[in-house]
């Protein structure tokens, strides 16, 4: 019997069935359950049930059902360049105080809604607007046979407990070709904090690259203790290696192992989360393009730095042929620096002045804004 020629019987029975006896109802439950082929319970429930109902939704009433607090969040979200679940909730109550500056105010119960979010809830509500992007671009880095005898591999017994451990590393934005110049980001990333600073060179010369490492050292709240490298040309120079052994107190200047780009994990993650999600893989070769993008980083860099936070790995370890990994709860690159006993007070004190000025959501505007000056640049527009 199929489904249709079950349910066209089943409408027939349940008239016979209301108008009889209950003589006659006993009768034609045992009939109807053995021509159904089911249970005799199921039987009476389904002869019982009225046409048209519907079972109601089970549990309570939902919390998180006002368009206040879903729009709220999605605004928090898209603003802070969607993050995940753990990461979110950790932001959105330093976000939250400048939210009603740029949109609505917030009633008391929407804040405390927003607060008390755990990640399984923002996943659901944020399910029907998430986005994916999966795409990879080429890789620039050719190796450098210059000095690598004299640069020694990374050890791999670094005791990360204070800041000052810097991984750097490229990204071309070369579009589907390496061929011809073109604009090069060069990252630089502390292991211990995770603070991220980037500059925009025109291709990779060892001038340039060395020119964007000293302008970063100048602008970082700690001294540079360790400068880590792959084993790309740019990097193994004597330029470089001069600029770090040729001091009073030199900087021990490594290298990962070749072909092995995990080596120097922490900066290859920011790759991604702070260049490629935000330029793409468009190929920038118009020289113009280097002074507004080192401005993008700059404003992009507070954002990030003061306002994103972000996971640090604190155990690893092997059960059978699985990795095990816990991460510290998560925390802006600011918030680390701020509670090192290893940064000094005056370098505290100027970061807790630059915080209180910045705006996460007027960042983000400025940050719209350069990113549309670059690709009118690119496109052969101009102004904004």
């Amino acid at each position: 019997m199929g489904f249709a020629t079950k349910k066209e019987y089943l409408d027939k029975v349940k008239l016979r069935y209301r108008t009889a006896s209950r003589k006659g109802k006993t009768k034609i439950l045992d009939e109807f359950a053995q021509t159904y082929k089911c249970h005799r319970k199921h039987a009476l429930r389904l002869l019982n049930k009225k046409s048209g109902a519907q079972r109601g939704k089970r549990g309570g009433k939902p919390l998180y059902d006002g368009d206040k607090i879903i729009t709220a969040l999605r605004r928090l979200w898209m603003a802070a360049d969607q993050p995940c679940s753990r990461r979110l909730v950790k932001l959105i109550p330093e976000w939250i105080a400048h939210y009603e500056r740029h949109f609505d105010p917030l009633d008391d119960q929407t804040r405390q809604k927003l607060l008390a979010l755990s990640r399984a809830t923002c996943d659901r509500l944020l399910k029907p607007v998430r986005v994916t992007m999966k795409r990879k671009g080429l890789c620039g880095t050719k190796p450098g046979t210059l000095l690598k005898n004299m640069i020694p591999i990374k050890p791999f017994d670094l005791d990360i407990t204070k800041p000052g451990m810097i991984e750097a590393d490229t990204v071309a934005h070369c579009g589907d070709s390496l061929v011809g110049s073109f604009v090069w980001s060069v990252s630089f990333t502390d292991a211990y904090s995770g603070w991220t600073e980037q500059k925009a060179v025109w291709n990779k010369g060892s001038a340039g690259v060395l020119n964007a490492t000293r302008q970063v050292e100048q602008n970082l709240p700690f001294p540079i203790t360790n400068f880590s490298t792959d084993n790309g040309s740019e990097f193994i120079t004597h330029h470089l290696h001069s600029y770090f052994n040729g001091r009073k107190a030199p900087v021990s200047f490594t290298r990962t192992r070749p072909y092995k780009k995990n080596d120097n994990a922490r900066v290859e993650q920011k790759n991604w989360t702070h260049v490629r999600q935000l330029l793409g893989y468009d190929r920038f070769d118009k020289p113009e393009l280097v002074a507004p993008i080192n401005e993008l980083y700059e404003i992009c860099g507070k954002l990030q730095n003061h306002f994103m936070p972000t996971f640090k790995l604190l155990s690893k370890r092997r059960e059978g042929s699985k990795y095990v990994k816990k991460y510290e709860t998560p925390q802006t690159p600011y918030a680390r620096l701020m509670a090192s006993e290893h940064v000094g007070d005056e370098a505290k004190s100027k970061l807790s002045a630059t915080h209180k000025k910045l705006d996460p959501f007027t960042l983000r505007k400025m940050v719209e804004n350069k990113l549309r000056l670059v690709f009118n640049i690119l496109k052969g527009k101009s102004g904004i």
